[in-house]
């Protein structure tokens, strides 16, 4: 008898037959592993617990525990839905069904939407269907087979992904659960090997959707649900989403007076009063902290001649993502959906020495993206925006100092928002430019700054971009949720094509190597984040409306000027409520608003020159000198105190 040998991770080995299925691997070690198995890793891949093993190779069972596990766990638990919408509706067709980061989703072909009650009745199916235990089993077909199969069964858009995705294969792969007549879908997998192990799962919400996520294409409708290993989990998750819905930026956003959309700029917010302060806010703000980091602030044109684009390589590879429009003179121009490519026309336009290196631009010019009308929310995927965007041109010496300064200047600036963070240093992926021995020494470089930084990081295996690698940078906000927002990135690529050069200490001409960073993203987007993490509730130093006065009385409205002029001339953004309404009524629609001080005044307020102090948080402080209530909110202000 055939015995092949796998390695587990803690270096130790067993001997199974040859062929056995990889849950005789955990069946090998003991009956609780086996029990708790959902899928095993061979080498470096995830495969089914049925995966034959037919030689020596290291194996990993994955569990609960396995990082893996829980996309795994939502892949199968999305199969799931599609088989209970394919028994509850026969004549449905199914499209893709993608684990995403926080569950999963399935597109469908439908005669009519899908009503609350539909949502209701498919995961009632979907509980009855992993209450029977069935499995979930890989099969290899002909792909002729499969074609015929599945345009038998009216599925034209299964047969499509085949024809795109096997082309050339002789077998495809496709999962049953339990057997053909209850679900088929073309998949490679893996899954969990039964529906008995999905336990956990709710379907949340329905939206719109194309196939392919392309508006030309047929339409369909999504179904969104999560999973988790426990209902405790499940819970916890369904009370974070309704906390997200009271936080939702569109809707805080609406409340507060912030900003507004109108179906004639799809992707484009219009900002009110109050949000343009914000807005500028956070603009001002970082620029200041750019111009203390040794940044120039740039500005370049927003329209340019296809050649650019050509020679940047955007042409032939992100058109179809710009705004295209042409000149008096028939030019073919395209809107700018970065800043990079201008910057470099902006640094070639000088000769520079290594005596100026690095050099710094930082540029907040409008972005104009042609993204599809069904993936625009709010301010989070829009098609104007504006990023707080940054190159730094830099000696190949200079890579790990000017790295590290990047890194403390983001921890410096996520640290004055509140925001926890956690870094991710993407390596080289298998289709790279330029020469080996250059990414080893760049991704060292990167490594070294990071530990000078003290920065915490994992390593993302072969997620570099083609011209180099970087560092990623995912923000955690109030109710936990992640956003990706900052990156540190090294393109050796750019200055090849755009010939930019230096003159070095020898006298001969070296290329630069770019760093392209950003650290809020987009500001649109910044600002949504912003707005939910802390629920609308800005901490002074961001607040748009920092103070508001409110007279008791009419004969107190001239001193209620008097205040509003005197904290407005110090800097402070004061409003003056001098409607005719009772002045606890003016309190709690201050509250409404937000607003970080209530100012009472009343009689002995004037005669004092004091303020009655309202803390929207702290509720009421009691009277104060004006000087000294200006003073302290100053202080609050400089010291960007975040309660």
């Amino acid at each position: 008898m055939n015995h092949v040998t796998v390695t587990l991770p803690d270096g130790s080995t067993k001997q199974v037959e040859s062929g056995a299925p990889a849950k005789a691997v955990a069946e090998a070690i003991s009956p609780r592993l086996a029990d708790a198995a959902l899928a095993a890793v061979v080498g470096d891949r995830m495969v089914d617990l049925g995966y034959p093993l037919t030689q020596d190779a290291p194996v990993r069972i994955v569990t609960n525990k396995s990082p893996e596990a829980l996309e795994l766990y939502r892949h199968s638990t999305a199969h799931l839905l599609a088989a209970a919408v394919t028994n509850l509706f026969p004549r449905v067709q199914c499209g893709i069904g993608p684990p995403i980061d926080d569950g999963f989703f399935y597109d469908f072909v439908v005669e009519r939407p899908f009503v609350p009650e539909d949502l209701q009745a498919i995961e009632a199916k979907m509980k009855e269907l992993a209450s029977q235990d069935l499995p979930y089993q890989r099969q290899m077909w002909p792909r002729q087979e499969a074609i015929d199969f599945f345009t038998k069964r009216g599925e034209p858009l299964k047969v499509q992904l085949i024809e795109e995705k096997a082309a050339g294969q002789a077998e495809v792969s496709v999962y049953t659960i339990k057997d053909k007549d209850t679900f088929v879908d073309f998949c490679v997998g893996p899954h969990v090997p039964s529906t008995s192990k999905l336990k956990a799962f709710k379907l949340t919400t329905t939206s719109n959707a194309y196939w392919k996520g392309d508006a030309k294409n047929q339409p369909m409708q999504r179904v969104y649900g999560t999973a988790f290993f426990s209902q405790k989990e499940l819970d916890e998750h369904l009370t974070r989403l309704e906390e997200a819905k009271k936080r939702d930026h569109r809707k805080v956003g609406r409340e507060l007076g912030l900003f507004t959309f109108h179906p004639w700029a799809p992707g484009a917010g219009f900002w009110l009063g109050k949000g343009t302060t914000l807005y500028n806010t956070l603009a001002d703000y970082m620029r200041g902290r750019l111009n203390s980091a040794g940044y120039d602030e740039v500005k370049t044109p927003i329209v340019y001649n296809k050649a650019l684009w050509e020679l940047s390589g955007h042409w032939s590879h992100y058109r179809e993502n710009m705004f295209l429009v042409q000149s008096a003179d028939g030019d073919e121009m395209g809107l700018k959906a970065m800043n990079c490519p201008g910057q470099y026309l902006l640094f070639a336009s000088e000769k520079h020495s290594y005596k100026e290196m690095p050099i710094r631009y930082a540029e907040q010019t409008p972005l104009h993206r042609n993204e599809a009308s069904g993936v625009l929310a709010g301010l989070t995927r829009v098609r104007q925006f504006s990023q707080d965007d940054g190159h730094c041109f830099v000696m190949e010496d200079q890579i790990a100092s000017e790295v590290e300064a990047l890194l403390r200047l983001i921890q410096g600036i996520y640290a004055d928002f509140g925001l926890s963070y956690s870094a991710k240093l993407s390596t080289r992926p298998e289709k790279f430019i330029g020469e080996v021995a250059t990414w080893d020494h760049a991704e060292a470089s990167l490594k070294q700054a990071l530990e000078k930084a003290g920065q915490d990081y994992w390593i993302n295996a072969g997620d570099g971009a083609f011209y180099g690698p970087k560092i990623d940078f995912d923000i955690t906000d109030a109710i936990g949720r992640k956003w990706q927002c900052g990156t540190i990135q090294l393109d050796y690529v750019a200055p090849e094509r755009f010939q930019l050069e230096y003159v070095g200490a020898d006298n001969a001409v070296h290329r630069p190597i770019v760093i392209h960073r950003a650290i809020f993203g987009s500001l649109e987007r910044f600002i949504a984040i912003l707005i939910e993490h802390f629920a609308g509730a800005f901490p002074l130093w961001l607040a748009p409306v920092q103070a508001i006065v409110l007279p008791i009385a009419d004969r107190h409205q001239d001193y209620a000027r008097d205040v509003v002029a005197t904290l407005e001339a110090a800097g402070l953004k004061v409003e003056l409520d001098d409607r005719q309404e009772k002045v606890n009524y003016k309190i709690r629609e201050a509250q409404l608003q937000k607003i970080p001080y209530m100012l009472v005044v009343g009689d002995r307020e004037a005669a004092d020159r004091a303020v009655a102090v309202r803390s929207r948080a702290k509720g009421d402080l009691g009277a104060r000198a004006l000087d000294q209530f200006l003073s302290d909110a100053l202080a609050e202000v400089r010291s960007k105190a975040l309660s």
